[in-house]
C-alpha cells in the first residue's frame, strides 16, 4: 500500500484516496506536430524498473493534480510536488540520488 502526501492540500493517506494518471513531465504534441511527435505522445510511455515520476490526482481530497517521485519495484515515495513543475526539482533528484547512488538521473 502506497502512503502519498498531497503537496497542494498537505493530506497524508493511502493510494486509495488518489488517481495515478501515467508519467509525469512528457512533452505535449499538439496541431502541428509531425506524426511522429503525436504519436510518440500519445502512444508511448516509459515503463522503467526503478525510479519514475508519475502524475497523480487526490480524487477524495482537494481534487488537485500533483506529481510524484516512486521507485516501481519498492514503492518508496521519494517525493510529491506540485503539477505546475515542468521537470523534477533539484532537491527532489538529490534525494533520489541520495537513496539510490547507481540512478542514471533524470532523461
Amino acid at each position: 500500500m502506497l502512503l502519498l502526501t498531497c503537496p497542494c492540500c498537505g493530506v497524508t493517506a493511502e493510494e486509495t484516496e488518489f488517481s495515478s494518471g501515467g508519467e509525469a513531465h512528457l512533452t505535449r504534441h499538439g496541431p502541428g506536430s509531425t506524426d511522429h511527435d503525436y504519436e510518440s505522445y500519445m502512444f508511448n510511455r516509459k515503463n522503467p524498473r526503478g525510479v519514475h515520476f508519475e502524475r497523480w490526482r487526490h480524487a477524495y481530497g482537494c481534487g488537485k493534480w500533483f506529481l510524484a517521485a516512486r521507485d516501481t519495484t519498492t514503492l518508496e515515495i521519494f517525493a510529491t510536488y506540485p503539477a505546475q513543475t515542468t521537470e523534477p526539482p533539484a532537491d527532489v533528484i538529490t534525494r533520489i540520488q541520495h537513496k539510490r547512488p547507481d540512478w542514471e538521473g533524470y532523461a
